[in-house]
């Protein structure tokens, strides 16, 4: 709600349509081109612009970009708070506080969630190098903060003392808002090549060229699920834990499978790369028993399948089969067969570790798909745990965008 008092400051205005407020006051952060009456006053691209229903009433602020769909993302519902560093900063504190609650010093965690920190288009991580100091990744995806990158990056370096900030705004994603690709370093003058201690194993992350920011921190806590149940999987079986662990990028849920005890494991992925980046991730650790395989997982599971491999556990983290609401079907199709496949390698009794990174798969289509890839496998599954990001990665409410990751612990009969 607004602040009372009298607001005197010029300010551009746009006002909706009738009744298109409706999920804005529900906490959705967008104004698409389409639910826009009229503008008033200049308003032009890059403008800070008060957003108002049709008959007046004020829903928020944010800033304009006439080249987008989403011609405005809202920063603030406080209708005296003026976008500028000192918001930037108060944004950046208040996120920092949130994660202290739950992670140490010495934690890799993302720092800034854009519209879900209640900064738009702006994602930062925060990456603990094992050298002792910190090290932030940044993208600026949208116009809003892209117009503010200086003021943002000595925002973050006040709030984080970090030693230096890599920018990874080299997504597509920038040209729907009119702006070029662009990396490079904002502060510091580093390598960005750097360690990281992720549930006691130290992985490489490489700020400039890894997928990403350089690295997926969504995942930590659910690798470390995977730790805890390899664990007990070691336990039963007198010390035999025979994992695969697939689409695998830098073989980090693999490489927490053998922190757990897992007697054998095999990190694949199609990419000559991110192979090389496993086998590299096992030597640092000395994880003798993590094999890395270059291979097309489809592929892989059929040929398995055929030879009559099992495995006691198989992780399942593949990447956004589809990106956009047209895609879902054929999406389904890949999600089904992979899940469906995996399924028919496990022991009786094994896991099944499933995951899907598209928010336009929502859970509920995630987890029909389950239940069809085991009835097609004829096998029985016990759903043990429905798990997300962790609370580094939250959930806007009203902003259903935010909700992407779903994670499926299970066991299979």
């Amino acid at each position: 709600m607004a602040t009372k008092g009298v607001y005197s400051l010029p300010m551009d205005r746009v006002f909706l349509k009738n009744r298109e407020e409706d999920r804005i006051l529900l906490g959705h952060p967008w104004v698409f081109d389409n639910e826009i009456e009229r503008y008033q006053g200049p308003c032009e691209s890059g403008s800070t612009v008060e957003v108002l229903t049709k008959s007046g009433h004020f829903l928020g602020k944010g800033v304009l970009n006439r080249a987008s769909k989403i011609t405005v993302r809202l920063f603030t519902r406080d209708r005296e708070e003026e976008v500028d560093r000192d918001f930037f900063l108060r944004r950046f504190r208040s996120a920092l506080d949130s994660r202290k609650s739950f992670y140490q010093d010495r934690d890799s965690y993302r720092l800034v969630f854009a519209e879900s920190d209640l900064v738009p288009g702006l994602i930062v991580d925060r990456f603990a190098s094992t050298d002792g100091k910190v090290y932030l990744s940044a993208q600026f995806l949208t116009l809003g903060v892209d117009r503010w990158r200086d003021e943002i990056a000595s925002a973050l370096a006040e709030t984080t003392g970090a030693a230096g900030i890599f920018e990874r705004s080299d997504v597509p994603v920038r040209r729907l808002e009119g702006l070029e690709e662009r990396k490079g370093f904002l502060t510091g003058d580093f390598d960005p090549r750097i360690v990281i201690l992720e549930n006691g194993v130290e992985l490489e992350v490489d700020l400039e060229k890894g997928q990403k920011t350089g690295y997926f921190l969504d995942q930590k806590d659910n690798r470390q699920r995977v730790a805890s149940v390899c664990s007990g999987i070691a336990g039963e079986n007198g010390g035999r834990c025979r994992v695969l662990d697939t689409f695998t990028h830098t073989g980090a849920f693999g490489l927490n499978a053998w922190k757990g005890g897992a007697s054998e494991i095999e990190s694949v992925d199609v990419s000559e790369e991110a192979v090389a980046t496993v086998k590299a991730n096992a030597l640092r650790n000395g994880a003798d028993r993590v094999r890395a395989v270059q291979a097309d997982v489809f592929d892989l599971l059929k040929d398995y399948e055929k030879q009559g491999r099992k495995f006691d556990l198989i992780v399942l983290d593949p990447p956004a089969f589809t990106k956009s609401a047209k895609m879902i079907e054929k999406a389904y199709g890949g999600y089904k067969e992979i899940n469906l496949r995996a399924l028919r390698l496990l022991e009786r009794g094994g896991y099944l570790v499933t995951c899907s990174c598209s928010h336009f798969f929502g859970a509920d289509r995630f987890y029909s798909m389950l239940q069809n890839a085991a009835r097609d496998s004829r096998k029985t599954l016990q759903i043990l745990e429905k798990r997300g990001p962790g609370p580094d990665h939250p959930s806007l409410s009203g902003y259903p965008e935010s909700d992407y990751l779903k994670c499926a612990v299970c066991r299979s009969w």
